[in-house]
């Protein structure tokens, strides 16, 4: 059974609430260790005096803020623990405010909020149910490892929610951190309503399990295929930016495109390069797009056929890669069947 990082209660007004803090999130992302090249031995970090070279106990580090030109404010353990934060264990509520007024920018890390023992469902729930009904979020303060968090309560579906926020002097003005941001642009009736066509043929329910990440199953599937023993030289084709010469041309042809957008699916590029075949001449020829069987199958219906027929690099290929590789594979093996 899962274990509360942190325990205590969620204060509004009179009532307090016994609660748990829970993980919300599960990094998977490929860690890897560091070794030398050529050999089975561990790469190990140590800290270092960078004037003598030797090692240094962790016991004999002190911690130095910059000043610049070389100066440096030095603060011991003890020093930075008489400023922490007391400890505390109670998320007090200070405000209520409306969902949507809260840029996501603000959103750092996500957690749920349990209720701790049997006292305290009904006034969790009556919490939880009354901040839906009223589309409200809580602004409370937490103390979590020595360190004060600005948060917010929101409710979801079954539990609440507590996002811990960044400070609005945290975040950077994208007028000043950006160059080129564009501060009066006219645009043409017809141009912003075909870019409105785009955004509606495109528009779907969201659905979180639509997307993947893709890169960590390619390096998965690397790992895999190492594990086996295969060594896999391969090299990743680079993808250039199409330009675009005509803004209206660009979005008209994209809106044909997106007739039969998919949601979680990137819309086909809708130009076709100069010299190159059309559809039907590629068809005549044997090559060219896949067939309509194989243009409907997700990524992982492609990967699950390039297994079958053995396709080498399969775990590295892009869906648009697998399928066309599963065509040249599946082609020759369907003439041998017919003679």
């Amino acid at each position: 059974m899962p274990r509360a990082i942190w325990t205590g209660s969620l204060s509004f007004g009179l009532v307090n609430v016994p609660v748990g803090l829970f993980s919300a999130t599960d990094d998977k992302a490929i860690h890897f260790n560091q070794f030398q090249a050529g050999t089975p031995d561990r790469i190990r970090q140590k800290r270092v005096n960078e004037r003598t070279g030797e090692e240094v106990e962790y016991a004999d580090v002190v911690k130095g803020y910059d000043l610049g030109g070389g100066e440096y404010v030095i603060v011991t353990p003890e020093e930075l623990e008489s400023v922490e934060p007391g400890r505390s264990r109670t998320i007090e509520i200070t405000d209520f405010v409306d969902l949507d007024a809260i840029d996501p920018i603000y959103y750092k890390s996500t957690y749920y909020l349990g209720p701790q023992g049997d006292q305290a469902v009904r006034p969790y729930a009556l919490l939880r149910e009354a901040m839906a009904q009223s589309n409200k979020v809580a602004v409370a303060s937490l103390v979590l490892r020595t360190k004060e968090h600005l948060v917010t309560i929101r409710p979801t579906q079954s539990v609440l929610a507590l996002e811990t926020m960044y400070f609005a002097d945290e975040i950077r003005d994208p007028m000043t951190e950006v160059p080129g941001v564009p501060s009066d642009v006219d645009f043409s009736g017809r141009e912003l309503t075909t870019a409105k066509l785009l955004v509606d043929s495109m528009a779907s329910n969201w659905d979180p399990g639509l997307y993947e990440d893709e890169y960590r199953k390619r390096v998965e599937g690397l790992i895999d295929e190492k594990r086996q023993g295969r060594v896999i030289v391969t090299e990743r084709p680079e993808t250039q930016p199409t330009k675009v010469v005509d803004l209206m041309e660009a979005l008209q042809a994209s809106v044909e495109a997106a007739r039969s957008h998919r949601p979680g699916a990137h819309i086909a590029t809708p130009a076709v390069t100069a010299g190159a075949p059309d559809k039907r001449s590629a068809r005549r020829a044997g090559t060219g797009s896949a067939p309509a069987a194989l243009s409907g199958l997700s990524k992982a219906e492609l990967q699950s056929r390039a297994t079958e027929l053995g396709i080498p690099g399969r775990s590295k290929m892009t869906r648009e890669e697998l399928e066309a590789a599963v065509n040249r594979t599946a082609k020759p093996a369907k003439r041998r069947k017919a003679s």
